[in-house]
């Protein structure tokens, strides 16, 4: 129909250009007009504590620094426990229920790995 190959996800025929990539609008999958997949080419994303650790979902977190909350006067202090946190992409890598504020972003950079190592 038009030239393009079928999508290598779910080999669907629509596919269509947007700039240096291939389209499937059915899947949403992206991939380079020169055949490599760029899913295979996504880096993972390492999320590094204060002090150099690597983060993880599941994991406990102290704060290392008071913070203040946006639009209110209340500090989340220094020390404070985060239990069972939640990486996600954006500024504030962190999601998380801090006690006694409830659920908030965090940013990795502000937050210490409970009982670890500093990795290098």
């Amino acid at each position: 129909m038009s030239g393009l190959p079928n999508c290598p996800k779910c080999d669907s025929e629509y596919t269509y250009e947007d700039g240096t990539l291939l389209v499937c609008p059915e899947c949403a999958h992206e991939w380079s007009k020169d055949g490599a997949d760029s899913s295979e080419e996504e880096e993972v994303k390492i999320v590094r504590d204060a002090v150099g650790n690597i983060l993880q979902d599941g994991d406990t977190v102290t704060i290392a620094k008071d913070l203040k909350i946006k639009g209110s006067n209340s500090v989340v202090k220094v020390g404070t426990k985060v239990q069972n946190i939640r990486l996600v992409d954006g500024d504030h890598d962190i999601d998380a229920k801090v006690p006694g504020f409830g659920p908030m972003g965090l940013k990795s950079q502000f937050v210490k790995k409970v009982g670890a190592i500093a990795e290098q």
